[in-house]
């Protein structure tokens, strides 16, 4: 049967399913990461920083990442993400009297550059398999590859503190390292080998983007996902686990709920946001859907910091929103873009942006951890707030999606 789909419909699998696996333990590890450590007596602080370098490496992988992935090809970067993953897993497994903090922010770092290698070469492959005028197929293929891999990220999430529950930290470890593995020895044997390559093999210097469109995109990306991180990477675990007294599979559990309806949600938001009568989505929805998302923790953090709801309340239904909200806005960015970059040497466009994606988690995940111990959960999400105006304001300078479409269409044309 899979013989039979077209060559370009089994990349789009093989690139989702590798994708999907990474997803898995990379939600399930991080997962393991801040139960464990905080069950060890690590301040929130302390676990935030335990994903310093994951966050730090990530940046420098996205940009560097997209030039290498122009050089040679998204098959191998994609493949050498999934091996640094099995490398990062194997750190883990050594004995408990060697998992200080160095060594474990070592190979969360290593983490981190395999997970935006993985990332940057899924989302650019879907470029160059949907033709150039097809631009509703190509955010229903982006919305589909989003979302389908938050889902999961969602499972790992409970797959974490489940395995962290049933067989402790070393064994869950050891189980994600041989699955990935198999993965890895898969996608070697049967993912294009060309696929990516620029036809012009691109200078260093030239990895930051020119494009006005990717900078002011890539600015407000920065903003979101930082909003995001500045309340879930550790505060919102933490506090669940502290001051509501849940135990690992409830927190697991809610996060990955939380997840796997966020990327549901993305999957479908093709049907979601307001189109134009051709399927795309214009471009002056986005500041309006960041503007509706804005609303949402700061309703939350005037209700916890003046106690006029039940904590865990306002967490179950406010997340729920903003969940919702949230992935409508992610899945308009990833559109975005998409359709932005350009065909040849798409990796270097979309690496930039997901550098900017990647400087955001990082900002939000020191913050997350130094607000929550500082001031607490109330005072997270009154950031979360403030960072997601200033999305909805930079995304006020994006052109609108008609004009980049046709831009799109020139540079393809002329580049054959």
């Amino acid at each position: 049967m899979f013989e039979r789909l077209t060559p370009a419909v089994r990349q789009y699998l093989l690139i989702t399913g590798n994708y999907w696996a990474f997803t898995l333990t990379d939600g399930a590890l991080r997962m393991l990461v801040v139960l464990h450590f905080h069950q060890l007596g690590y301040s929130p602080l302390q676990v935030a920083l335990l994903f310093l370098f994951y966050e730090v490496f990530g940046v420098i992988t996205n940009l560097v990442g997209g030039w290498l992935g122009a050089r040679i090809g998204l098959n191998r970067t994609m493949n050498i993400g999934l091996a640094m993953q099995v490398v990062a897993l194997s750190m883990l497994l050594v004995p408990a009297t060697w998992l200080a903090v160095p060594w474990v922010m070592a190979a969360q770092a290593l983490s981190g550059v395999a997970k935006d290698l993985n990332k940057m070469s899924a989302k650019s492959s879907i470029k160059l398999l949907v033709p150039g005028d097809a631009q509703a197929a190509l955010f229903r293929w982006v919305a589909l590859l989003t979302g389908s891999k938050n889902a999961l990220k969602g499972v790992g999430f409970f797959l974490g503190g489940a395995l962290l529950t049933m067989i402790g930290f070393r064994p869950a470890v050891a189980v994600m390292a041989v699955a990935l593995a198999i993965v890895w020895l898969a996608s070697i044997v049967f993912l294009r080998m060309e696929l990516g390559r620029a036809k012009v093999k691109p200078k260093f210097h030239e990895l930051m983007s020119k494009s006005r469109a990717i900078n002011v995109l890539s600015a407000a990306r920065l903003f979101l996902f930082g909003a995001r991180d500045i309340w879930f990477v550790v505060a919102l675990p933490v506090f669940l686990s502290e001051s509501l007294g849940w135990d690992f599979w409830r927190v697991g559990g809610f996060l990955a709920l939380w997840v796997i309806g966020y990327g549901g949600v993305q999957s479908i938001a093709p049907r979601l946001v307001g189109k134009r009568g051709d399927g795309v989505p214009n471009a002056d929805r986005a500041p309006v859907w960041a503007a509706a998302l804005a609303v949402v923790p700061l309703a939350m953090a005037l209700l916890l910091a003046n106690g006029l709801a039940s904590p865990a309340v306002v967490l179950v239904v406010g997340l729920g929103l903003f969940g919702v909200l949230f992935a409508i806005n992610s899945s308009l960015h990833s559109y975005m873009i998409v359709a932005h970059a350009a065909e040849d040497g798409v990796s270097l466009d979309v690496g930039f942006y997901y550098m900017a994606n990647a400087m955001g988690r990082l900002i939000g995940t020191v913050l997350s951890g130094w607000i929550f111990q500082t001031w607490g959960l109330a005072t997270c999400l009154a950031w979360s707030a403030a960072f997601v105006l200033v999305a909805a304001a930079l995304s006020l300078a994006l052109p609108r999606l008609p004009e980049a479409a046709a831009h799109m269409s020139i540079k393809e044309n002329s580049g054959d």
